[in-house]
């Protein structure tokens, strides 16, 4: 099922890429291993509960103003029944040394109270081979760990979704 908003295909990559379908995500052999906040966690199969992973930037208007605030509060209502993760990745960003990454992360979590934890894409691999289209990105799971939704965005149509979402994902 292709989700549709817009005209836009969100299933669809970027920049011509070929469109993919939930069917064909990436395996997770090569789940995250860089954590900056908390962590390490392990891969969604191993998690046992839904949960949403957000791919983000610091650099990123729609992350730091609208996508991490609402990840934020949907941890204050439902942390406990969901897996919540940040991805901080440089995938559409430049590139920047690992040292400074690491502190911009570290302090951008201290100021935001964030409170989850944040793993570092540092040059944008993992992103990319989970069929991010940019940030932000949400990539959905369910209780078995398989990747149900990937959804572009941080504007209202796209956290309604992700409101909708959370309630299929805890009543599932």
């Amino acid at each position: 099922m292709r989700w549709r908003h817009g005209g836009l295909d969100t299933n669809a990559g970027y920049r011509g890429a070929v469109p993919w379908s939930m069917a064909a995500v990436p395996g997770l052999d090569d789940w995250l291993d860089d954590w900056v906040v908390g962590g390490p966690l392990p891969p969604p199969d191993a998690w046992h509960r839904p949960g949403l992973v957000l791919v983000m930037s610091v650099e990123c208007a729609g992350c730091v103003s609208r996508a991490v605030p609402w990840l934020r509060r949907l941890a204050e209502r439902h942390g406990d029944e969901l897996v919540l993760v940040a991805v901080h990745t440089a995938l559409g960003r430049r590139v920047w040394p690992s040292e400074q990454t690491r502190s911009t992360i570290a302090r951008f979590a201290s100021f935001t109270h964030i409170g989850l934890p944040i793993a570092l894409d540092a040059d944008g691999s993992w992103a990319r081979a989970q069929g991010a289209e940019g940030t932000p990105h949400w990539f959905a799971y369910d209780r078995e760990g398989q990747r149900v939704r990937s959804i572009f965005g941080s504007q209202h149509n796209a956290l309604t979704r992700l409101e909708y979402l959370v309630d299929e994902l805890l009543v599932g």
